[in-house]
């Protein structure tokens, strides 16, 4: 029996191994599926939209050819449709029903529209039309201001040299953008792998100019493990060692029972004894046979394992885990009213969603390119390229700052960019482009030496077309005590300046302090400022310009000096807080002007910044003045809130000198 047994255990060893095999080879389903789709038309731009991306789950391989450049970038629907504007262009979308990629132009997309606006007109004709809920043509931004997108210039246009070859402007061109997540570029042809949430568009160019690429082919991952055939060549291994021990089992007890038997019958002539050179023969020859026959067993054994083990992939094996349970609550949206069985209003449209400016990676990244240009411009005193990351207040200290270093090169240079990795991102809420455009606050630190301040940055991105800009840039007080703000995953509402929330309009705050800073504690908004703590008082306030009059007196007594604030024309930026207060940014001029008073003349000192930054190295009866502009941030609490309104960081530079006029 031991042998019918192991016949058995052989038999269904060979079709478990072999059942195993055949689920990894000639059973086994693909490993992804792949879509692709051509471009017929010259383009310059292709969208891919989310819902071809999300046809199926899994990571997004993308892969691009048709062009000499190939560029591709990724970031939110809106932005990206925005940053293409009036240009013409041409979407890939998924169809569910056919299973296929379907390309749609310009004039798909406004019948689409005119579409649903006649639909929604039929359903609803008392009411006023509501945007249509499927996407904009390409002249129009979702979720846009009534105020459009500005229109590229007739100079962001391509024209032919002389030699009828197509000259790309770089304002048409996406490379570089920081609209986008992240960006990848090649020759003829690029592949890339992506893992994008919902909501997420890749942009396909070649320079903006020329015609987009004319392929597009995604493939996404498909699961096919092959959960039992670990176990059934396992278990197919297992029976074969099985059916092996059974045959050894079956010869051995073979064996055993042919031992030598007593017979009672007859008695017949034994037959003679084998030599003794023949008995050892035999006996060393059944010593090698049971050798090799151990050997022959012996050998399967080890390799059936072996063989079985190969198979310890994930994909071989069931998974029993069960999944994390969710967090989620039982309803997904609360009720309406727990009373009230009334349905809400199905003809008003949704809002559109609010999302932070940026992400985190994101800004990083604008952070690290920010940096970089400041870095090389401040090293060649290059105001032009100084433009091209900072405007308003930030760019004007950083014009008369290289003014002044280009004759007097020992001279500071302006608050520094770092390249660090930013210890406070705080973007703009916004749903498509505000009027204002976007903005974000960043701190970093300007050193490893905690007592040096960090620097504070707030930057804005006006059009989808440009690049934020530093405005405002800082450094922050010492032990300066900054409210807590939302993550960057959530970002913080812009408040407009006239917002009355606030024991002081936004707008307001700068002039306010203005007066501080010229009359002290007899100014009428001295008690709604935190006095205590403030350096900047101390240095540019009242005891501070008695301190340079004094001074002056000292050195020059036939020259008088007198004081004056203004406003800038820094924009008022506020971003709220936990607490219902705001960051709020200002900044001031204040002027400097030094008169002789004996009838005489008076100039700039010689090798003064004044005398580097104006080129006025003279004596004039009328006098000379500096400009000192000072960029600022607060903390403007809450209505109803018993703190006072603090200053978080400053910076001052000389930024204008002349004869007074």
């Amino acid at each position: 029996m031991r042998f019918v047994f192991a016949i058995l255990a052989f038999a269904a060893a060979a079709v478990m191994i072999g059942f195993g095999i055949a689920q990894r080879t000639v059973f086994l389903e693909p490993d992804r599926v792949s879509l692709s789709s051509s471009i017929d038309s010259d383009v310059p731009f292709v969208v891919v939209e989310p819902s071809a991306l999300d046809a199926f789950d899994g990571k997004q391989t993308l892969t691009v050819s048709g062009s000499e450049l190939v560029f591709l970038a990724y970031g939110r629907s809106s932005d990206v449709v925005a940053w293409i504007g009036d240009d013409d262009y041409e979407s890939i979308g998924y169809d569910a029903e056919t299973g296929e990629l379907v390309i749609t132009d310009a004039a798909d997309r406004e019948a689409a529209a005119e579409e649903a606006e006649e639909a929604e007109e039929t359903e609803s004709p008392a009411e006023e039309t509501a945007s249509p809920t499927t996407r904009p043509a390409p002249s129009e931004t979702p979720g846009a201001t009534p105020e459009p997108t500005p229109a590229p210039t007739d100079d962001a246009t391509a024209d032919a040299d002389a030699d009828g070859e197509v000259v790309v402007d770089p304002a048409d061109n996406p490379a570089g953008s920081d609209l986008w997540l992240d960006e990848v570029s090649g020759e003829r042809s690029v592949t890339t792998t992506i893992d994008v949430p919902a909501d997420i568009a890749v942009l396909v160019a070649s320079d903006g100019t020329n015609p987009a690429p004319s392929k597009v082919s995604l493939a996404w991952p498909l699961d096919n493990a092959t959960p039992w055939a670990g176990p059934l060549l396992a278990g197919g291994a297992a029976l074969f060692l099985i059916g092996i021990a059974l045959v050894i089992s079956g010869f051995l007890h073979h064996r055993r029972s042919r031992g030598p038997r007593r017979n009672r019958g007859t008695r017949t002539k034994l037959p003679s004894g084998p030599k003794p050179t023949a008995l050892r023969r035999s006996q060393l020859g059944g010593r090698r046979a049971i050798g090799r026959a151990k050997r022959v067993a012996i050998l399967p054994a080890l390799v059936i394992p072996v063989l079985a083990f190969t198979a310890c992939s994930a994909d071989y094996w069931p998974n029993f885990e069960q999944p994390p349970a969710t967090t989620a609550p039982a309803t997904t949206e609360p009720p309406l009213d727990p009373v009230s069985t009334e349905e809400p209003d199905a003809e008003e449209p949704e809002a559109e969603p609010l999302v932070p400016a940026v992400t985190v990676p994101q800004m990083e990244r604008i952070m690290t390119e920010v940096s970089t240009t400041a870095t090389d411009a401040d090293a060649a005193l290059d105001a032009e390229a100084a433009a091209t990351r900072f405007t308003g207040p930030a760019l004007e200290a950083r014009k008369a700052n290289y003014a002044i270093r280009t004759t007097l090169p020992d001279q500071a240079g302006p608050v520094p960019v770092p390249a660090s990795t930013p210890t406070l991102i705080l973007p703009q809420q916004v749903a498509g482009w505000p009027a204002t455009g976007r903005t974000v606050l960043v701190v970093a630190q300007t050193s490893d030496d905690e007592t040096v301040a960090p620097t504070a940055l707030f930057l804005q991105q006006m059009s989808p077309r440009e690049n934020y800009r530093v405005v405002y840039a800082m450094a922050l007080a010492p032990d300066a005590d900054v409210p807590e703000v939302a993550p960057a995953s959530i970002g913080a509402p812009l408040i407009s300046p006239e917002f009355k929330g606030l024991v002081m309009q936004p707008d307001e705050v700068g002039a306010a302090y203005a007066d501080v800073l010229m009359k002290g504690a007899d100014s009428e908004y001295a008690e709604l400022f935190e006095s205590e703590g403030d350096l900047l008082q101390q240095q540019l306030g009242v005891a501070g310009q008695q301190t340079i009059r004094d001074d002056l007196k000292a050195s020059s007594p036939t020259a008088d000096i007198a004081f004056s604030n203004a406003v800038g024309t820094g924009p008022t930026i506020a971003l709220a807080t936990n607490d219902s207060g705001a960051l709020v940014t200002a900044d001031i001029l204040q002027t400097e002007k030094v008169t002789p008073n004996d009838g005489g003349t008076i100039g700039f000192q010689e090798g003064a910044p004044g005398a580097a930054l104006s080129g006025f190295t003279g004596k004039s009866a009328k006098g000379v003045q500096r400009i000192i502009g000072i960029q600022m941030v607060f903390y403007v609490p809450a209505v109803g809130s018993e703190d006072k309104i603090r200053l978080l960081g400053w910076s001052e530079s000389l930024i204008g000198a002349s004869e007074v006029p």
